[in-house]
């Protein structure tokens, strides 16, 4: 007899919005995470979320059946526009992630873009010439996103670079052209749009920046081996997931972070996280690095027996060795909390899953040509195409442009209802978070020429 259809997720929607409704609401403003003690800024204001909580559409007639075996989408989506533009009622300012546009007033006061953390004056933006833009790839599916505030993005780049140089001694000399080409203050302060100052930027910044050492390290260009990985990575985790063990071996767990870059940058930067976050949002992050973990070691897998995995399967391994852990703390970077039974609620993991897969393959497309120049064989989506279905190389890209899109279609589609089924304002924002980091992750690869290149394919 054929083995059974597996159990699908029940959803958790009604019950959580029955239990988290009023009172919840009503709470939001205590709930949000206010990370002044930690970095001296002043506390903000938070609106009452309960009169002010935004209408919502109810979902299109003409939506998917459950069980339908594609999901087709229309061109215009109504309910995702004003998901990403957020609720226009008096007072919801503070629930938006970029302002709307207003009229232009001669009694309105010009509003500050970044609340300066003391009193020193803001920096000026950088004046080294910029990197000319990139071209998207073509045919991908994306949305535009604004450029990132050049002066905030300067006083991250600087504020980085110190942390790596002064504080965790992350690279030698001659990596600094590498380490400055990344333009990691760009790419963090056009993922995180809503957060309130540069230190809240800084939280995501240092991991991001940990997060890619241990990868050059430990799995790619810098020394990396998937020979030993596991070993290696399970030690790095314990920077992030504390080792309780007896008083004779502690000592020597604890000198340990501090025996190479990455469990150093992994130690800081997690620091400063849980200074910034609740306990559930901490043991929420150290739950994806261990998803991500697990990726590598797959990868990792593949690599020392020189195998190609089936389409399926890298596809598999990419929703665990991908972006996850980057919008999974947006809502720490924006200076809240979503508690963490509404982040928990399958549908809204499935919403990150899929922001997670459609980014990573970004990062396939946009590094192609880079990883294709790089020795040995590296593993990405065109590549796996092009082996395990007898495609050409030209074919295998596009393929995995289609790829991307069904993925990004599904994770608007999906958002989208969310967010018409749990009308909560940290949910509405949290998602509005999550979509930003996704076109905030685009236009930093599109635009990173010093790292990406296109292929000649068109």
């Amino acid at each position: 007899m054929p083995p059974p259809e597996p159990t699908p997720p029940q959803s958790g929607l009604p019950e959580a919005v029955s239990r988290f409704g009023a009172q919840v609401l009503a709470d939001a403003a205590a709930r949000a995470r206010d990370i002044g003690a930690v970095t001296g800024g002043a506390p903000r204001a938070v609106a009452s979320p309960v009169a002010e909580a935004p209408a919502v559409e109810a979902p299109v007639a003409d939506a998917p059946a459950v069980d339908a075996p594609a999901v087709d989408v229309p061109a215009e989506r109504p309910d995702l526009e004003r998901l990403l533009r957020g609720p226009s009622g008096l007072g919801t300012a503070g629930l938006r992630l970029t302002p709307r546009e207003e009229p232009a007033s001669s009694n309105q006061e010009p509003a500050s873009s970044d609340p300066a953390p003391d009193s020193a004056p803001a920096p000026a933006p950088d004046p080294t010439p910029s990197a000319p833009k990139g071209r998207p790839v073509p045919g991908l599916y994306h949305h535009p996103a604004p450029d990132p505030d050049p002066v905030r993005v300067a006083e991250v780049s600087r504020r980085i670079k110190d942390w790596a140089l002064d504080e965790v001694d992350l690279y030698p000399d001659d990596w600094e052209e590498e380490f400055d080409g990344f333009s990691v203050g760009s790419y963090m302060v056009g993922c995180h749009p809503d957060a309130p100052t540069v230190d809240h930027v800084m939280i995501a910044t240092r991991l991001m920046v940990a997060e890619n050492a241990l990868d050059d390290c430990y799995c790619e260009d810098h020394g990396g081996s998937p020979v030993g990985l596991g070993s290696r990575l399970l030690l790095a985790h314990t920077t992030l997931d504390p080792l309780y063990t007896t008083r004779e071996y502690q000592p020597q767990w604890a000198e340990s972070l501090y025996a190479d870059a990455p469990r150093r940058a992994y130690r800081s930067a997690m620091e400063y996280f849980v200074q910034a976050s609740s306990a559930s949002q901490a043991d929420r992050y150290r739950h994806d690095m261990a998803r991500l973990h697990m990726g590598y070691l797959a990868e990792a897998a593949w690599s020392e027996h020189d195998h190609v995995p089936e389409v399926w399967e890298y596809l598999a391994m990419r929703q665990f060795n991908n972006f996850r852990p980057c919008p999974t703390i947006t809502d720490t970077v924006g200076g809240y909390e979503l508690p963490a039974d509404l982040h928990a609620l399958p549908d809204l993991q499935k919403v990150i899953a899929l922001a997670g897969n459609a980014t990573t393959i970004v990062n396939d497309l946009y590094s192609y040509t880079k990883e294709l120049d790089a020795p040995g064989r590296h593993l990405n989506l065109p590549v796996v195409i092009a082996e395990r279905e007898d495609l050409s190389d030209k074919d295998a890209y596009l393929k995995s442009v289609e790829v991307h899109n069904e993925l990004m279609h599904t994770f608007e589609t999906e958002a989208a209802a969310l967010a018409a089924a749990c009308p909560l304002p940290n949910v509405q924002r949290f998602l509005r978070g999550v979509a930003a980091w996704v076109d905030g992750n685009h236009q930093w690869h599109q635009n990173n020429t010093y790292r990406y290149s296109l292929p000649d394919f068109w």
